[in-house]
């Protein structure tokens, strides 16, 4: 499929199904923004429309995991920690969000620490509450991006040996994991492109408030989602601000930090500078729909920069995890070794 075919399926997909919320549906924009974005070069099996549909559909994966009771799920892998981070709470215990070590486990020794040194700091835990033990942390979501880039440079390094080297059936299974990979990390940059995915005050202000914004709960899933489907907000409104995807640059820091990790802080970083815009945009009614009045243009532009950013953040990454993939060294070892062996055994099959 060529990228002029890519953008009519767009147009016919967009049609299909109109955007009801940032949740499912929201999700599926950001992918689907993202698969725009993508440079003509990239791996042409991406554009097949199975595969379009299979990224699309695993944008929902991330919450589709944390509908289980498995309480286990619900700490690790369908975490609802992995779909943000609270980056004030960092902050709150001396923890630098521009300066956080992006290996989890280390900044989870280094978080544990912080908080039982500045205990009154944060907010008490209710047991009652915290069933799954996820209130004690401030949200992993930059380190579960910066996880499945590392999972998908690795499935298209395995794939460019399998492609040079593999059976068929070897290649298909290759591509069907960078599939997969690539739909999952999709909702959880998606997530990260909505503000109140990176901030305390996630569903109304928390705290000193002397500006007097919401401090109700629901704001934040009407800005997940009940504004866009009163709004009407639909994909066509935002494809054509697409760009073509640039990869991130992965130059070896001082510091010894993953430079993938720092580009995705960097990201919630800036996301979270648009927590008190969205609250004042609140107070102002921008987010407002009522009967018989158009909805704020405002509100509406603000929503639709959050996909759009989300899903360019999501193309850059996925660009930047195959460009900087090197052939699987090891795997190659083996393929040929296969192949030699297989030689051989026909070679002396065919001997009398």
């Amino acid at each position: 499929m060529n990228s002029r075919h890519f953008a009519v399926f767009f147009v016919v997909l967009a049609a299909a199904a109109p955007l009801a919320a940032w949740d499912y549906n929201g999700h599926r924009m950001v992918n689907q923004l993202a698969l725009q974005a993508l440079p003509a070069e990239f791996p042409a099996f991406v554009r097949e429309p199975a595969n379009i549909e299979r990224v699309l559909f695993l944008s929902g994966e991330g919450d589709r995991w944390r509908n289980v009771p498995d309480l286990i799920m619900k700490q690790s892998g369908g975490s609802w920690t992995d779909h943000f981070c609270d980056l004030e709470q960092l902050s709150e215990v001396g923890i630098d969000p521009a300066k956080v070590s992006s290996f989890r486990y280390d900044f989870i020794v280094q978080f544990a620490a912080a908080r039982a040194a500045h205990a009154d700091k944060l907010p008490k835990i209710d047991p009652a509450k915290n069933a799954d033990h996820t209130r004690e942390w401030p949200g992993f979501a930059p380190w579960m991006i910066a996880e499945h880039f590392a999972r998908l440079r690795s499935a298209f390094a395995y794939l460019k040996v399998f492609e040079e080297l593999g059976t068929p059936e070897e290649i298909a299974n290759a591509k069907a994991n960078a599939i997969y990979t690539m739909g999952v990390m999709g909702h959880y940059v998606g997530d990260c492109a909505q503000p109140l995915h990176t901030t305390v005050h996630h569903n109304g202000w928390v705290g000193p408030n002397p500006k007097g914004y919401a401090t109700a709960s629901g704001i934040h899933s009407w800005i997940d989602g009940g504004f866009i489907a009163k709004a009407g907000i639909k994909l066509d409104e935002i494809s054509s601000q697409v760009k073509p995807a640039q990869p991130i640059a992965l130059a070896p820091r001082a510091d010894g930090r993953e430079p993938l990790f720092v580009a995705v802080m960097d990201y919630l970083i800036a996301s979270q500078q648009r927590v008190e815009p969205l609250y004042a945009m609140d107070q102002a009614d921008k987010f407002r729909v009522k009967p018989g009045v158009t909805p704020s243009a405002e509100g509406r532009d603000f929503i639709k920069a959050r996909l759009l950013t989300g899903g360019e953040m999501l193309a850059a990454i996925w660009v930047t995890a195959w460009r900087a993939a090197p052939p699987d060294t090891f795997l190659r070892t083996q393929l040929i070794r296969r192949q030699e062996e297989a030689k051989g055994a026909s070679a002396g099959a065919g001997r009398p």
